[in-house]
């Protein structure tokens, strides 16, 4: 099922959520090679762009492989992110997306991320200034609201619409949840009938069978998918695969699992050197054996590898 957001068209509807520590240029290939019809890059700081942060520049590469891709970007002073995004156009991504759902407290507290919803004037200035500044499409991350007495969501997708946005994709929790109890798949299907952008609903996809689900009870457009694909790049085919034939495949064996990990851990060590990607597997590690017989140890011990042949010898075990 393509998806067309601005003058970008994607494959399918299936989109990787941005989320930081997670998805890297690593996991972004590996998500890719899945089907995942758009990747999105952590969030990075129009800040820390602007004053040259040295950890900046590796969360902006992209590989040409990956495309098309979201370059997720964060901030709250409307002539500066147009300043940014006008800077760095020109870069290989195709999509901008605003970050205005993100929970932690340090970004929460310098009035960015999803404390943004709390300004409806203001996200209207930072869009409208973002997509005047540049030609690539620019798209919003927002959630539910801030609070469930703010529950302002449908009034911020038409602000952002208004604003200039080519999609809108909603997290059906509020910031004052951050990731906890159920996902408001209602108030996605809201802002679905309030807009004519794509929206694109994100909250509690973790299988074939709740991708259509939230597809069936919204009407979005696109479906973003974020923690339940650490350490399971697979659930892009599976979801492609039921959307298309109706046939649920199979969760991969022990096998093809220990695989994944030794070709995650190989693009840790092309993209990021020994040192710091091995140390970086170490939670994908974590992740990638949940629920496994003797995956307490594996994670204990995964912990002290500092080298791939480490890790090989750990997966082996397994």
């Amino acid at each position: 099922m393509k998806l067309k957001i601005g003058s970008v068209t994607l494959d399918n509807n299936l989109i990787l959520a941005p989320m930081a520590g997670v998805t890297d240029l690593p996991f972004r290939l590996l998500c890719k090679e899945q089907g995942a019809g758009l990747i999105c890059t952590e969030m990075i700081s129009a800040k820390a762009i602007h004053f040259k942060n040295k950890n900046t520049e590796s969360l902006m590469e992209i590989d040409e492989r990956e495309r098309p891709v979201s370059l997720q970007l964060f901030g709250s002073d409307p002539d500066l992110m147009a300043d940014i995004a006008a800077q760095i156009e020109h870069r290989n991504f195709d999509i901008l997306d605003i970050n205005m759902g993100c929970p932690v407290p340090k970004v929460v507290n310098n009035g960015e991320g999803s404390a943004l919803m709390k300004n409806p004037r203001l996200i209207h200035e930072i869009i409208h200034k973002v997509s005047g500044a540049i030609k690539k499409p620019v798209t919003v991350k927002i959630r539910k609201g801030f609070t469930e007495d703010c529950v302002n969501a449908v009034e911020i997708a038409r602000i952002a619409q208004d604003a200039g946005a080519a999609a809108v994709a909603v997290h059906g929790r509020t910031r004052e949840q951050y990731y906890s109890g159920k996902a408001d798949w209602d108030i996605i299907r809201q802002v679905k009938e309030a807009v004519s952008i794509p929206v694109i609903g994100n909250g509690d996809v973790d299988s074939p069978e709740k991708a259509k689900q939230m597809q069936q009870e919204t009407g979005c457009d696109g479906i973003m998918i974020g923690r339940a694909v650490r350490g399971n790049p697979w659930l892009f085919s599976r979801i492609l695969h039921y959307q298309e034939t109706g046939e649920l495949l199979p969760k991969p064996d022990i096998r093809e699992v220990k695989e994944m990990m030794l070709r995650h851990a190989r693009l840790q060590l092309e993209y990021k050197g020994e040192y710091t990607g091995m140390r970086e597997m170490r939670k994908h590690v974590a992740w990638y054996t949940a629920g496994m017989p003797h995956s307490a140890a594996v994670r204990r011990l995964v912990n002290e590898v500092e080298s791939y042949e480490q890790l090989e010898e750990l997966v082996d075990r397994l």
